[in-house]
């Protein structure tokens, strides 16, 4: 819309009438293949008597007939339509179009509601059978291959980070548990020759899962979380016996 919002009401001028119809999706499909402003097909109105309510139908023209994209080529669109007249309701309906300088027009206010149905017929329930099938496909297929595929996207070798796993993992089931006085004696061994040890350290010093060793430190140890000797373990205060004068950082 232009930045001022005007509209065109030429149309409102002229007092023009124009008809609402809600038409099948498949018809609407078709008369976009229709070339330039051809002919898509014929409007009929028939009136019965001088009281009587209009019969309306559209026939859609026989070359606009084929369906593209269907597996099944004798199906086909049907071509009669009839319209069923709606009452617009009391409400205040309008049409308007948008050209390319973004200005909207008043074509006309809608005088008449329909809805335009394909008569029941034997191409349409071909067709409609067909419709179904096709949305009940699954998106992927599995389909056997007779020889492999060499042009397509092939998989990189194992991941650095998978392997890096898979090591830590097997080394990790290779180390058995010992007996916990054991796991303590090589503890108290190691601290009297230094106060404070990372994880890692301990685990190549005891060989031991890194679980099993940390139950084991809760109950003699404390893990530092800040300070100069940040993420390391050291002895309690009433375990600690060191070798030379290393005193803990206050």
């Amino acid at each position: 819309m232009s930045e001022k919002g005007e509209v065109d009401l030429t149309g409102a001028k002229q007092n023009t009438g124009v008809w609402l119809v809600k038409v099948p999706k498949y018809l609407s499909q078709q008369w976009a293949k229709a070339t330039g402003r051809g002919e898509v097909g014929k409007l009929r109105i028939c009136k019965k008597g001088n009281q009587g309510k209009p019969e309306v139908s559209f026939t859609l023209n026989e070359e606009l007939t084929v369906i593209e994209g269907l597996e099944d080529k004798t199906v086909s669109a049907p071509r009669d339509h009839p319209f069923t007249m709606q009452a617009v309701g009391g409400q205040i309906l309008a049409v308007f179009t948008e050209n390319s300088s973004d200005k909207l027009s008043l074509e006309g206010v809608v005088v008449q509601r329909a809805e335009c149905r394909p008569a029941v017929s034997e191409s349409y329930m071909r067709l409609k059978k067909l419709q179904i099938e096709e949305s009940s496909k699954p998106a992927r297929l599995s389909q056997q291959l007779s020889k492999p595929v060499t042009n397509n996207y092939k998989p990189v070798a194992n991941h650095e980070y998978n392997r890096e796993y898979e090591r830590k993992k097997k080394e990790e089931g290779k180390r058995a548990r010992a007996e916990k006085q054991q796991v303590l004696d090589m503890l108290f061994s190691a601290f009297e020759k230094h106060q404070y040890y990372n994880i890692k350290d301990l685990v190549d010093i005891t060989k031991q899962p890194v679980t099993y060793l940390k139950e084991i430190l809760r109950d003699i140890g404390i893990y530092n979380i800040k300070g100069t000797h940040k993420n390391t373990w050291e002895l309690r205060p009433e375990y600690r016996h060191y070798q030379g004068e290393e005193k803990t950082d206050e």
